[in-house]
């Protein structure tokens, strides 16, 4: 049969010789087999494979701890560090000191990497951090001593270190400390072949992956973006202002990191420029470091409402402590709050005993039903869904689901009573009591962080306090109030 002249033919060059194919075939297999090892269905590091690990770092045998981590991915090595103790983390560090790349230091625990880094040498620390991302290595450098951190920056290249100390001038959190400095910018009388010989021929000179190209003006300002589907895909002849996306979402250099997120989220982003005060393009944030971002808000939040700190298992022992034992003692005063509340009807419940066994109903209710408001409004906060432009309608909308839910569960806990202890005054009092703090809940869990997002207060840090507060000193009030009133003994 005659060859088709219109299909490449292909050469010996393109084929890899039978033994060499079979010998990486193997090799692939041998390493799926080594992973499939260590790795469960989950992707997540075996028990067994952990503890094969420790036993070798015990006995000293570095080789055989070597030979386990090395056909790891960096990202599962960094995860091995966080399962290990700190002395442990230390001789795994010297068992495997060329596998301790770039990509294992950028993928290890906040808390892990700076009992690691602390370690290390000025002059080993510069060298890991020239090789990673500008925000990665600042993600490095931002927790050492001032001290420290001067030491590292003298034994980096200059323009790595100019780099690095431009990014730590910015505000922790924002998106001059989360950009990338590495991208690529071209001016706008470019044509799609000048722009694809110019990518050809500054290998080594620019960024290495990127997703699109923008394109700036002779200030230097961001006036449109390039997809390199667009790029392959057009006429070598066509201007570059011809084909470029002139809409683009630019992010300030200010910018706080969550609102980075949603900003991506929103509008779907993969990449975006982030411009300094005059509008000048100064890097670029991608949305590899956005899923980062989003990971670490969506659990702060609820971290914070619950007064845990970080809530990393890798945080220090003190540090835990005194954070948990700030909040635990601010819960302890509105604690006392309550109880001085009760001490007030100390002779009403001296009367009638029972009010002591219904209180805890009436408080614990109104606290659950307020930390599902304080919640949701919190999140909707974060996310923007509440602005000043529907504020009213969720404090109303909240308004109906405490009424709802109070006189619902009100209800039901008063025709329990009144099968238990056959009172009709009681069971009114208690449908009435938790109807109203139910309501004193909802409104709370709305109108307290809604108020400190006002006065520029994370609602997420104080909202818990001050909701506890109202749920517990009011339930208490209520209920013992109205039972006064009914003179119930």
């Amino acid at each position: 049969m005659a060859p088709d002249p219109h299909h490449d033919p292909v050469t010996e060059a393109d084929v890899l010789p039978d033994a060499d194919e079979a010998a990486l075939r193997a090799e692939e297999t041998a390493d799926h087999s080594r992973e499939s090892e260590s790795l469960d269905k989950e992707n997540r590091l075996k028990s067994h494979y952990v503890r094969k690990v420790r036993e070798a770092l015990e006995e000293g045998e570095n080789d055989r701890a070597y030979d386990l981590v090395e056909p790891l991915h960096p990202a599962d090595i960094a995860d091995l560090f966080e399962l290990l103790g700190a002395e442990e983390r230390r001789q795994l560090a010297s068992a495997i000191t060329d596998l301790m790349s770039a990509d294992v230091i950028a993928e290890l625990n906040d808390h892990v990497r700076e009992q690691l880094v602390e370690e290390l040498d000025a002059e080993d620390i510069a060298e890991i951090a020239e090789q990673l991302d500008t925000d990665d290595a600042v993600a490095m450098l931002e927790d050492l001593d001032e001290e420290d951190q001067q030491a590292v920056l003298a034994e980096m290249e200059p323009e790595d270190r100019a780099a690095i100390e431009s990014a730590l001038s910015f505000p922790e959190e924002s998106a001059g400390r989360l950009m990338s400095r590495d991208l690529v910018a071209v001016p706008e009388h470019m044509t799609v072949g000048d722009l694809i010989d110019y990518l050809r021929e500054a290998d080594g000179e620019i960024a290495t992956e990127f997703w699109e190209v923008f394109v700036v003006d002779a200030r230097h300002h961001p006036v449109g973006t390039c997809a390199l589907s667009w790029i392959l895909r057009a006429p070598r002849n066509i201007a570059l202002a011809d084909v470029m996306k002139r809409d683009q979402t630019l992010i300030p250099v200010t910018m706080d990191q969550e609102e980075v997120a949603l900003r991506f989220q929103k509008y779907a982003l993969i990449s975006a420029a982030v411009v300094d005060d005059a509008g000048r393009l100064v890097g670029q944030i991608t949305v590899d470091d956005v899923v980062h971002i989003i990971q670490e808000e969506a659990g702060e939040d609820a971290l914070l409402l619950s007064g845990a700190g970080d809530g990393d298992i890798n945080e220090p022992l003190p540090q835990t402590i005194r954070t948990r034992m700030l909040w635990l003692f601010i819960n302890l005063g509105t604690a006392i709050l309550a109880s001085a509340v009760v001490a007030v009807f100390e002779g009403t419940i001296t009367r009638l005993v029972t009010l002591a066994v219904l209180m805890p109903i009436v408080t614990g209710m109104g606290g659950n039903a307020a930390t599902q408001t304080m919640t949701v409004t919190v999140r909707a906060l974060a996310t923007n869904q509440l602005t000043s432009s529907n504020t009213w309608r969720m404090i109303v909308r909240e308004w109906w689901i405490a009424s709802a839910n109070g006189l619902g569960l009100g209800a039901l806990m008063a025709a329990a009573c009144q099968l238990i202890y056959h009172d009709w005054w009681l069971s009114f009092v208690l449908l009435l009591a938790m109807a109203l703090n139910s309501l004193n809940a909802g409104l709370s869990g709305v109108l307290i962080p809604i108020g400190l997002n006002r006065l520029k207060i994370d609602p997420a840090v104080t909202s818990t306090v001050f909701v506890t507060t109202m749920t517990d000193t009011f339930g208490f009030f209520f209920f013992l109030g109205l039972a006064e009133l009914f003179q119930l003994s």
